[in-house]
């Protein structure tokens, strides 16, 4: 049976996974690394501490599973999306790269929004976000004029790693499609977008569907890794492709959510379906020939992490006395206050939002907060906010014609029965979980199958390696209760603008 090793270079760490072909891990192992923020808003890699963490955790799985370097049929990666990496001529680093939740390019995204007018969301389906890589670009080019002069090389996180790995300087369509420069109907690289923010195509590597083979080890990866030269590395896909994938998400009708430090929802579509308000994104599937629409709420599992951190010292020293997960506890508590947390409101945005309100000046907020309130009520209004967040999201979609019958969910957030119940009530749809949380890991995997000739198709490879786990149904009753809330939820936020606006320039 063929093994298959799926890398994915995250943010907190690199996590690589070895996987046969029905899907079944054999190994796994994660390296972490820091990240850097040299002033406030912003937030750096040294890619670097990437290439060490791949490198041990290749090394790592090899060992633990004593898996031959021969049976490793091919290798795909996954990776933090809209990191900018340049590299010189001789391929060195030039300098860390700026990170996808990194904020200091808002001036370069307005200059693009004026530069490129209404084809900036007909061309590339996106608005110029910070988090993007163009302003990115932008920003190099103006405040490091000497690092952009001996620039030759831009790539995305995982498409370094793919240099490392064969020498060769290429990227892939789901990854490429958040960096405001894809042409996303066409697949490819926008001459009318590079001409407009005058850089130069011959920077940017080529481009390939993700299930393509982009290169093979080169002998200096194969002695550093363990895997055998000539070992094919598909084109993978940026890590909420890559879970897509390895959730099973490959039709029309399918989508996940994630509920990790953000919240995502991620639907499939056989067709190009832009939202011209820019609420949500549309980029490239790694399906061939097929397209997603993804939302991206800044503060979904950070919400209740947040909470935790600075009101459940208790909770914490119970759980740690008791050997139980601290969040399961907060959720025995949630659960005693009714649908509504008695009359309570959360909004989840600490970091500014993202989907469906493009407000960085957003903050959180506790609305309706009395006396009565209890720990128990603030909790279930956090998991409640996150979930009408993720519905407001869902709604957008439906809106574009992009319907859902079929939710996986994913992330930390999502082994959370309870939070389950309460994303199937406001959704209205089943909401099932996977039997594997490898997510991206295998999602890469599966794509360097489909590379390397194990699976015909993407759609076949899924069949294969993707189980279901249990699913929550929605309750009429309870959705029904719920209902009021959200709709009161989605006033809170048009009520407050001028306040967030108003206190951000204080």
């Amino acid at each position: 049976m063929a093994r298959l090793l799926g890398i994915d270079i995250g943010t907190s760490g690199t996590k690589t996974v070895l996987f046969n072909e029905a899907g079944v891990p054999l190994a796994s192992h994660t390296i972490e690394y820091p990240l850097c923020q040299p002033q406030n808003g912003w937030a750096e890699q040294d890619p670097h501490d990437w290439w060490m963490a791949v490198l041990q955790t290749i090394q790592a799985v090899l060992t633990k599973s004593g898996v031959k370097p021969e049976e490793v049929k091919a290798v795909g990666l996954s990776g933090q999306m809209h990191g900018l990496v340049m590299l010189d001529a001789q391929g060195h680093v030039l300098r860390s790269a700026i990170l996808w939740c990194d904020g200091r390019t808002q001036k370069q995204c307005d200059e693009i929004t004026g530069l490129l007018g209404d084809a900036l969301i007909s061309v590339t389906a996106n608005p110029a976000l910070p988090g993007f890589t163009a302003g990115k670009i932008l920003w190099v080019r103006e405040h490091e004029p000497q690092i952009y002069e001996k620039c030759r090389h831009i790539l995305l996180p995982k498409d370094y790693i793919r240099y490392k790995l064969t020498g060769e300087f290429a990227t892939e369509v789901s990854d490429a499609s958040g960096m405001n420069l894809l042409d996303v109907t066409n697949r490819r690289w926008s001459g009318e977008v590079l001409s407009k923010l005058d850089i130069d195509p011959g920077l940017l590597g080529k481009m390939y569907e993700s299930c393509q083979v982009t290169g093979v080890l080169t002998p200096a990866a194969s002695e550093a890794t363990g895997l055998l030269p000539g070992t094919p590395v598909v084109g993978g896909a940026g890590d909420n492709a890559a879970a897509a994938i390895g959730t099973g998400v490959v039709e029309t009708g399918k989508a996940f959510t994630t509920l990790g430090t953000s919240g995502v929802i991620f639907a499939h579509s056989d067709r190009v379906t832009i939202d011209p308000k820019g609420r949500v994104h549309t980029f490239c599937s790694a399906v061939p020939g097929a397209w997603t629409v993804m939302s991206c709420t800044l503060a979904a599992g950070l919400s209740l992490q947040w909470f935790r951190s600075q009101f459940c010292g208790a909770e914490e020293g119970l759980a740690a006395a008791q050997g139980r997960d601290v969040y399961d506890l907060m959720t025995d508590v949630a659960q005693k206050s009714p649908i509504g947390a008695n009359r309570l409101l959360y909004l989840p945005y600490l970091m500014g939002e993202r989907s469906p309100l493009l407000d960085s000046d957003a903050r959180g907020a506790f609305v309706g907060l009395s006396n009565i309130h209890t720990k128990g009520d603030m909790i279930r209004a956090v998991m409640e906010g996150v979930a009408y967040s993720q519905r407001q999201c869902l709604d957008v979609f439906r809106e574009m014609g992009v319907d859902v019958a079929d939710m996986a969910v994913c992330g930390g957030g999502g082994r959370s029965p309870f939070w389950r119940q309460i994303l199937a009530d406001l959704y209205g749809c089943p909401v099932k979980t996977i039997a594997s949380e490898q997510g991206p890991a295998l999602g890469a995997a599966i794509l360097a199958g489909v590379g390397a000739g194990v699976y015909e198709t993407v759609a076949q490879g899924c069949q294969v390696a993707v189980q279901a786990g249990p699913t929550q149904r929605p309750d009429p009753e309870d959705a029904a209760a719920y209902e009021p809330y959200y709709q009161l939820y989605r006033t809170v936020y048009p009520a407050l603008k001028d306040i967030y606006h108003t206190l951000a320039g204080l």
